[in-house]
């Protein structure tokens, strides 16, 4: 029977082994350590975006309170004045394509700081405005800054690059949870504001607060690590020839008609029903915390669900509750529990939105192609602005663009039944249908 002898190579090999478990097992934790250093900035950059948002979102839900006021100072016209708004929206779209391009050129950090100082600037000066052509032009103005600012496209594309897909749902839901933060937190300010120290004031005020933008700016300076390797799934020319976009981007052009005509006119709709100017800030209010709630929670249920019957859903609860705000006589009790609807149902659509083109395109095509999105939502957002101040100067009340926002809204809900359709046909009938066959990515 032979023995092993202890030799010097032997120590020497079971050494080396130490060694290369030791080395394996620091290098596993510092792999750990990175991973959460990752992580950590990820959802510093999360919380940023969710309160640049808040800050811009905020300022635009409160400009309703602002209408009356603005349109006794001026002698303008309830029609004049949303036709101004209206073109705002519409800047607010157009500006997104400049704006994406300004920070692929420069980087976000400079161009959020720059909007925020223009947005600041613009903004107090809404209040020596006496001419329709000088308020069209700064509406313009402070909605492309407001743009530049909280871009929905530039901020959500900049942080789904750094999160892992399973993540993107609950990283947007935050993101748009952040606009009815700041609309809960700023519409009773306005509201107390404009009570006690007049419009001027609080218009002032409102342009100052943009200037907290400067700050959280400095979040976006660094250049993205991504958490999950991208990948471009479809090119950016056939994205747009896909039918699955233009599903997805018509029903949110008719949202855009919905919450633009909400943000706008509701103040209006309230003091038709003959309740106080007062009640129209507990009505924010209530609808922000539901708006919340709302955003959230799409962003938890997207981890279990799929996104386009999300998306119908959503859509068809709005049709449900604006019917039955028609169909029952005005009371206050009534408008709390629209609000809650309305709030529940508001930005809800985003993060839906944003994963369905993220999973159909690619996510380093997200910005671009929900920045195409968001154009057309903002030209809903014009025409909803626009039409509900042409309907109260003409007809005295709201129910017209009610009406056509219901149908709107049951359009989008098919729109969105019609792509669940759409996602589950074979590929080969996709392609027919006009989607390119690259893609595997499903609802």
């Amino acid at each position: 029977m032979r023995r092993t002898a202890d030799t010097g190579d032997s120590d020497t090999g079971g050494t080396q082994r130490q060694d290369v478990a030791a080395s394996w097992v620091w290098n596993r934790h510092e792999n750990f350590d990175k991973a959460d250093d990752v992580k950590a900035a990820t959802w510093r950059l999360t919380g940023a975006a969710t309160a640049l948002t808040a800050l811009i979102s905020g300022s635009r839900a409160s400009f309703g309170i602002f209408l009356s006021p603005l349109n006794t100072a001026t002698g303008l016209g309830m029609a004049s004045i949303a036709l101004a708004v209206a073109f705002g929206q519409l800047a607010a779209g157009v500006a997104l394509p400049v704006v994406e391009s300004l920070a692929r050129r420069y980087g976000p950090a400079r161009v959020i700081a720059g909007g925020a100082c223009l947005l600041a600037a613009s903004t107090a000066l809404l209040i020596f405005v006496h001419t329709l052509i000088a308020l069209v032009f700064l509406m313009l103005v402070v909605f492309a800054a407001g743009t530049a600012v909280a871009s929905n496209a530039l901020l959500i594309g900049e942080v789904s690059k750094r999160v892992g897909a399973g993540e993107r749902g609950v990283a947007s839901g935050v993101i748009g949870a952040g606009g009815p933060a700041g609309q809960l937190l700023l519409a009773p300010i306005v509201t107390a504001a404009i009570a006690t120290e007049g419009w001027v004031a609080a218009m002032c005020a409102l342009g100052a607060i943009a200037l907290l933008a400067l700050p959280l700016a400095r979040s976006f300076a660094a250049r993205p690590v991504a958490a999950a390797p991208a990948h471009c799934l479809v090119a950016g020319g056939a994205s747009l020839r896909d039918v699955r976009f233009w599903l997805i981007a018509g029903s949110f052009a008719f949202c855009g008609f919905h919450v633009a005509f909400l943000a706008v006119h509701m103040p209006g709709v309230i003091e038709r029903c003959g309740l106080p100017a007062s009640f129209t800030g507990i009505w924010l209010v209530l609808a922000g915390a539901a708006n919340m709630a709302g955003s959230l929670g799409i962003g938890l249920l997207m981890k279990r669900f799929a996104s386009a019957p999300l998306l119908a859903l959503v859509y068809g609860l709005r049709v449900a509750s604006i019917l039955v705000f028609l169909w029952l006589p005005a009371s206050g009790g009534l408008l709390l529990a629209f609000a809650l609807a309305m709030g529940l149902t508001y930005s809800a659509t985003m993060p839906p939105t944003a994963e369905l083109l993220a999973r159909s395109f690619g996510v380093e095509r997200l910005s671009g192609l929900l920045g195409a999105a968001l154009l057309l939502h903002q030209v809903g957002g014009f025409f909803g602005v626009w039409l509900g101040g042409v309907a109260v100067e003409h007809s005295g009340g709201y129910v017209p663009l009610w009406i056509v926002d219901v149908a709107l809204a049951a359009i989008a809900t098919g729109l969105q039944l019609v792509l669940v359709a759409v996602m589950a046909a074979p590929r080969q009938r996709r392609f027919a249908l006009g989607a390119p066959s690259v893609s595997r990515a499903t609802a």
